[in-house]
């Protein structure tokens, strides 16, 4: 049985929830997050499977827009918004023409979001309960019975409220602010309140106090309840008997548990039936609207359509977390997962599969039709990149028959969907761009070279990317050479990377010559100089890998060397030179052309294998990298970090320098501990590490993280260093050769704008 009719037959079955009253709710202080779309799908679906029961029910949405600002969004101007901070967000003037207030302005553009996806709950302001007197009897009743709710608070929280705490929190009627006020006493009538100046440490109250009803009316808004108290006041004031939250809130010890206790002990109103469900993350992220964490709902609708943005939440089991990144593969998965059901709907399958297209429909959905041939949205991104291709013939070269209206209707909207994913969001290996380099520089056997120029006759005589791809497995097989090394080959010279997408699509995609010219290159035309012998070390006493980084990383290479005597200055006008020079030489690089850079690929391949998001923690390369294409210029650290990151830009390959004589030796390259801590340069507090995380450690912890994003604070070198420890960070396909040159180039700009002299190099495998 699907989720959402498991639950209603649970609801009806009971008996104890009628009137169907199904609700949900939402602060609007800011850009509603996508997690909080989570919540109204949820809740809608509740709704719906309760409805195809055969029952009335109601379905409302409460937007909280009494509640005070208590932070600011971080695309407000502090400057302009700060001085409302504490007051109510009805009461905030909108910073959007056209709006009543703050609050509406936010909670419009998420009610039209919902609305997009297919939810249309009745909308209730909590403003409008307070004004039009509704709440006033509980909140009397709540005042009346403090010591009640002081005993509910201890029981869950083990903490003492103190004799001169009240269930209510009064509008300042000097300020206006609602967060810096304190009641401290209730007569029946009215309550004591003062509005305290450093009640609370992200704005000032004005000092006033006075003494004031807690009722509200109309034109009279006196102030609010404790929102843990509030939420049970709420349901009795609305009628809500089916309600639900996220798992934070319906844990316990939660702010569920208090509300229902203040049902149960001091409103005497039935708990509603409670429907938990876990987050709504964005790459491994939980979101907050206050602090600006995470995308929000209107973002990710424009990201792909309404239907699959709602089959996103419908098809996921409300015990289980959703996770979206929308880069990588998950949209062209998400769209395969969706067709998967949608067959299952039109050939009277799975019955679960099945329900979850249904209720992934906005307004009417189709009858069942087994006929219909749907447009794999993976097909849609490999043709859309293949020159010379009519789309819609292609995909009727495949059903076998023209496209009839509604077919080519789900074929324009995926089109649009796959151009604006292969624009923004697809990996750098599955958009087919050539290698940027004329001759990329390579080095493949004999074996390989002759694979290639026999694949340069057979890509000729070959019309089908389909039929290309078998010819090329069957080529290899022929060849007697390794099926990795063969396309190692292929994407080497083609794209200059080590891997890519399906090689017949791939080749299909160029011109005739310009694959060609690939295909047959010299290898004496091309190849540079990997043959020089390189200088092996073993220096256990100073580093060694840990055996199993080695068995996982069986590529790891890393340089190492030490200087002593060095000279370190702020600055020096030479190398302010050398570093414009490189800025000019780096005008043309972007974006784009960053990712195909195969010692890029390789970081971020290391990075996705520890766990780790490498568009939110770039590896040191491509983080200086970006600078420049971004337009925000080089750091000015020092003359020995300066000195370096040109090298590190140059080659694109991480290289790490620290003071010697504050890491205490021997230092390893290993995996970090669960949970070990890292004060990281530029921050106030630790970071902890992962157990996937690869980092250098010396005898008291890590000193840098993820293998190259940032090193420690108390081993960074500054214009006080003597003596200097270098690590150069060499992974999958960042050969030893590589860095070699990377720490022998290192090394040389470094005493030539610092001095000292090099006590030991190498590179240690």
């Amino acid at each position: 049985m699907f989720w959402a009719d498991r639950v209603a037959e649970e609801i009806i079955k009971s008996g104890n929830y009628k009137p169907y009253w199904v609700d949900d709710m939402k602060t609007p202080s800011g850009r509603i997050h996508v997690g909080s779309l989570r919540g109204v799908v949820v809740h809608d679906l509740v709704n719906r499977a309760l409805q195809d029961r055969g029952v009335k029910t109601r379905f409302t949405y409460v937007f909280e827009d009494h509640d005070p600002m208590d932070g600011l969004p971080h695309y407000l101007d502090a400057k302009i918004w700060s001085q409302y901070l504490g007051k109510p967000l009805y009461s905030i003037p909108s910073p959007v023409t056209g709006f009543d207030s703050y609050a509406k302005h936010y909670a419009f553009e998420f009610q039209k979001v919902f609305e997009k996806i297919g939810s249309h709950p009745e909308i209730i302001w909590t403003s409008s309960l307070y004004f039009d007197g509704r709440m006033n009897e509980d909140i009397k009743i709540c005042l009346d019975n403090v010591n009640k709710i002081k005993k509910i608070y201890q029981e869950i929280y083990h903490k003492e409220l103190g004799n001169n705490w009240y269930p209510f929190q009064a509008v300042c009627h000097k300020c206006g602010k609602e967060s810096t006020t304190k009641v401290t006493n209730w007569d029946g009538e009215k309550v004591t309140y003062s509005c305290n100046i450093n009640q609370v440490d992200w704005t000032k109250g004005c000092g006033n106090s006075g003494k004031i009803s807690p009722f509200s009316g109309k034109d009279y808004y006196a102030g609010k309840l404790p929102w843990k108290v509030e939420w049970a006041v709420k349901w009795k004031v609305i009628g809500v008997t089916v309600e639900g939250a996220g798992k934070d809130h319906m844990s316990a010890g939660g702010s569920h548990d208090v509300a229902s206790r203040v049902c149960r002990e001091v409103i005497s109103y039935p708990v509603p039936f409670p429907v938990p469900y876990e987050f709504f993350l964005i790459r491994g992220k939980k979101m907050s609207s206050s602090k600006g964490l995470g995308s929000s709902a209107k973002e990710v609708s424009e990201i792909i359509p309404p239907y699959l943005l709602r089959f996103l939440m419908v098809r996921t089991q409300i015990q289980q977390a959703i996770d979206f990144d929308p880069y990588g593969m998950t949209i062209p998965d998400l769209f395969d997962e969706y067709d998967s059901c949608w067959q299952e709907y039109n050939h009277n399958g799975d019955k679960n599969l099945a329900r979850a297209f249904v209720l992934s429909q906005i307004g009417e959905y189709p009858a069942p039709n087994k006929d219909l041939f749907i447009s794999r949205f993976r097909d849609i991104t490999n043709l859309t990149q293949l020159p010379n291709i009519k789309l819609q013939n292609k995909l009727e070269q495949i059903k076998g028959s023209k496209l009839n209206d509604f077919e080519k209707k789900i074929l324009g909207e995926r089109l649009t969907c796959a151009i604006y994913w292969l624009a923004n969001y697809a990996p750098d290996d599955y958009r087919y761009q050539i290698s940027i380099k004329l001759y990329p520089e390579i080095d493949l056997s004999a074996f390989q070279w002759n694979f290639l120029n026999d694949l340069s006759t057979i890509w000729q005589n070959a019309e089908d990317p389909e039929k290309l791809q078998s010819e090329i497995f069957q080529l290899a097989k022929e060849k007697n050479i390794d099926l990795k090394d063969a396309f190692k080959a292929l994407y080497t010279v083609v794209l200059d990377k080590s891997h890519g997408p399906r090689a017949g699509w791939l080749l299909k995609k160029f011109t005739k010559e310009l694959v060609m010219n690939r295909l047959t290159l010299n290898k004496s035309q091309t190849s540079r100089s990997k043959e020089s012998k390189i200088k092996i070390i073993s220096k256990p006493e100073f580093f060694s890998i840990d055996p199993g980084v080695a068995e996982k990383y069986p590529s790891v290479s890393i340089g190492a060397a030490l200087i002593k005597g060095v000279k370190i200055e702020k600055i020096n006008p030479e190398l302010e030179k050398e570093k414009d020079q490189l800025l000019q030489s780096l005008k043309g690089i972007t974006t784009e052309t960053l990712g195909q850079y195969p010692e890029i690929i390789s970081y971020r391949k290391l990075y996705k294998e520890m766990g780790v998001d490498w568009h939110s923690r770039r590896p040191s390369p491509e983080a200086l990298l970006r600078r420049i294409i971004l337009g925000k210029g080089l750091y000015n650290i020092n003359t020995c970090v300066d000195a370096y990151n040109l090298i590190v830009m140059k080659h694109r390959i991480s290289v790490g320098a620290f003071d010697y004589d504050k890491v205490n030796f021997p230092t390893i390259l290993r995996f970090a501990g669960e949970g070990d801590e890292i004060l990281l340069l530029g921050d106030d507090k630790p970071t902890k590490y992962s157990a996937k995380e690869l980092a250098y450690y010396d005898k008291m912890g890590g000193y840098n993280i993820d293998f190259n994003y940032r090193d420690a604070k108390r081993t960074m070198v500054t214009e006080e260093t003597k003596n200097i420890w270098i690590n150069v960070d060499g992974i999958l396909d960042i050969m030893p050769a590589e860095v070699e040159q990377t720490l022998r180039e290192s090394i040389e700009i470094i005493i030539k704008y610092c001095g000292g002299k090099v006590e030991f190099e190498g590179v240690v495998k």
